[in-house]
């Protein structure tokens, strides 16, 4: 019963931001909308970590599986892929070590700043 009433919270968070999504005229995914609303019911202590804890594991040990059909959704439209391939995965790779390079500045500013304090 403890997992159905975590599951139902996040369930009604989604829903949540399914309406802001459709009430809103920004283009921010559903999604976007539950997890800033998750994560501020957390921090100010409305939502209890322990209300949603064992879910969120759940949640996350089968992500994996999530992502097979995207990969099956790539292969099938390899033929659309091939001639851009090269374009595209210069322009991945080059995103990744940038957003390294940043998170890792902000991250030793962030330190120093709280080393200062």
């Amino acid at each position: 019963m403890k997992y159905l009433k975590q599951f139902l919270i996040i369930l009604a968070i989604s829903m949540i931001g399914e309406i802001l999504k459709y009430l809103l005229p920004l283009p921010v995914p559903a999604s976007i909308y539950g997890m800033l609303i998750l994560f501020v019911g957390l921090m100010t202590g409305i939502i209890r970590l322990e209300s949603v804890r064992e879910a969120g594991k759940f949640f996350i040990a089968t992500m994996p599986v999530m992502f097979i059909p995207a990969g099956v959704g790539l292969m099938a439209s390899w033929g659309v892929l091939k001639p851009v391939l090269v374009p595209v995965s210069i322009i991945t790779v080059v995103c990744v070590f940038t957003v390294m390079g940043v998170s890792g500045v902000v991250t030793q500013f962030l330190i120093k700043i709280k080393k200062n304090r």
